[in-house]
């Protein structure tokens, strides 16, 4: 009697439960008092609100080439700062080649280079006074997994800054990753957001050299490239990176004193000291702010169509150094406020680690998502009408018990999900929950017909029903654990549509053991607990 009253007990809460945090789903708008206990609807999928899907692949001998750029450029620098001489130094994607003025010279930049970059690089002497250093194969994969990661949250911030509600940002597979915006209606907008590489590069002008000189001749020193202003005048450029676009912590647009668009920049802590340091030795100088973007074009090359990635550099600014600029400063010089608002929020969501073009894009309509939502209840009316009428047929008084377990169940899965952070009802996902209404009485059948069994074999109504339950028991919990195991890992490896068919799959495996083996037990031992000593023939099954 004492199990059975905390039996009732918790199964009275968990029904307040399910009903309370399932009713905003069937309201077209959840009353105050629901949305003040956190109680919400279902966020609805792709297929059933309407959207665009994007699979978008990452470019990652891009990122190879990017990272090794960076680190080559890093290497010279620190190689002038400890003074350490050398005759040559040419890199190429991976590969640094370097030529030492003699030996000991040498063995200060392997010294120097392994202490700052620990199992980076791998080390081959060519020679007494040639190094050839490349990047480790543990330090490749390393730069890659990084890339997808930084280029997934950064597809996350920006689809925050389009406003769009429960969007799905997620990596497939080990080179590519899924983007889902539910509701959004401006696709050639989102395209535009999510798929820019855009970045800046400050960088001081080469005002020794002659751009004209340098722009004839196609000469000009090592350690300058050249560049073309708007106007087409060309600009040399020192090739030493003083800030980039990953030290941006905040920006915003607005405009400048003389009501022309700009950007207004917040750096990070490193950012803003190397920045200071950098402007405070070369007041009075020229420094150009270098917009950088990537794009992937198709292009037939030998007869071939091939996918390549051309970088664009333009130049937005140029102005000389006034004063020690450090943590907060203005670029102005860009063309229109829309470039400017657009640049604060690909400086803002964080730059991408490489280039990403989209391979599959698919539009769902609100309409079709109407249509689908409608079928998906219909389907799941028909399935749950035609169970409910056949356990009553069949079973009788205890196909109503399985019957009241399966509508709780139904409830217990929609309350869940609307719980979950970031769980998306999708049309498999209501496939899913069709599934469970089916697989939740396969519980039941086991235990009613055990229960048959031991009313064929004389024993009294509560012995009945106890046996029944106790034999049943190993047979239901085994099946639904290997449901349950094969709907975990198509969460894991499915995307998508497919992650929601696992999550209400999942959800209702579990909860279906609660409904079918205790809801039901509970509504058995109520009705039968007073009549012990009716006959067996009486019992209703």
């Amino acid at each position: 009697m004492k199990n059975l009253s905390i039996k009732r007990v918790l199964a009275s809460l968990v029904l307040l439960f399910s009903i309370i945090y399932s009713l905003p789903t069937f309201f077209s708008e959840s009353p105050s008092w629901l949305t003040s206990i956190n109680a919400k609807k279902m966020n609805l999928g792709l297929d059933l609100k309407g959207g665009v899907h994007f699979l978008m692949e990452v470019d990652l001998d891009e990122v190879v080439a990017n990272k090794s750029k960076k680190l080559s450029s890093d290497i010279r620098s620190q190689l002038r700062k400890e003074k350490i001489r050398y005759r040559n130094f040419n890199s190429d994607t991976g590969k640094i080649i370097i030529e030492f003025a003699d030996a000991n010279n040498y063995e200060s930049a392997e010294k120097m280079i392994s202490k700052n970059y620990q199992n980076t690089f791998d080390f081959i002497r060519l020679d007494d006074n040639k190094m050839n250093i490349s990047i480790s194969d543990k330090a490749l994969n390393e730069i890659r997994i990084a890339a997808i990661k930084q280029n997934t949250t950064t597809l996350r911030n920006r689809v925050n800054e389009l406003g769009v509600a429960e969007p799905i940002v997620q990596q497939s597979g080990k080179t590519r990753i899924v983007v889902e915006l539910p509701g959004i209606k401006d696709t050639t907008r989102a395209k535009e957001i999510i798929g820019a590489t855009a970045t800046l590069e400050f960088k001081m002008v080469d005002e020794d050299s002659d751009p004209y000189a340098s722009e004839s001749s196609n000469a000009f020193s090592f350690n300058s490239k050249l560049y073309y202003d708007d106007s087409g005048e060309p600009i040399l450029l020192k090739r030493n990176v003083i800030l980039t676009g990953e030290n941006i912590v905040d920006a915003s647009s607005g405009f400048d004193r003389n009501s022309r668009p700009s950007v207004n920049i917040t750096l990070d802590g490193p950012g803003s000291k190397r920045f200071a340091n950098a402007t405070d030795e070369n007041i009075g100088k020229l420094m150009a702010v270098l917009f950088i973007e990537s794009k992937s074009e198709q292009r037939i090359i030998e007869g071939e169509s091939k996918r390549i990635t051309k970088k664009y550099e333009k130049i937005i600014s140029i102005a000389t150094i006034q004063e020690r600029l450090s943590k907060t400063f203005q670029i102005t010089g860009l063309d229109s406020p829309k470039q400017a608002r657009d640049l604060a929020l690909y400086l803002r969501a964080g730059s991408m680690a490489a280039p990403m073009y989209i391979v599959e894009e698919r539009t769902v309509g609100p309409s079709l998502g109407a249509e689908n939502i409608n079928k998906g209840k219909i389907s799941l009316i028909i399935g749950l009408m035609l169970v409910l009428m056949f356990m009553f047929y069949y079973y009788r008084v205890f196909g109503l018990f399985a019957n009241s377990a399966l509508i709780v169940n139904i409830l217990i899965i929609v309350s869940i999900m609307s719980l979950i952070p970031g769980a998306t009802l999708t049309l498999p996902g209501i496939a899913g929950i069709v599934l469970t209404v089916g697989m939740a009485v396969d519980a039941n059948v086991l235990i009613f017909e055990r229960i048959k069994e031991e009313i064929r074999n004389g024993s009294t109504p509560l012995a009945s029903i106890e046996l029944g339950y106790k034999k049943a028991f190993s047979t239901i919990l085994d099946a639904n654990i290997t449901t349950l195991i094969a709907s975990i890992i198509l969460f894991i490896f499915g995307t998508g549509p497919i992650k929601g068919f696992a999550v209400t799959l999942s959800i209702g495996v579990i909860s279906s053991m609660f409904t079918a083996i205790i809801l039901t037990r509970i509504l058995a031992d109520t009705v039968y607990e007073n009549n012990s000593n009716l006959k067996v023939e009486k019992l209703n099954i």
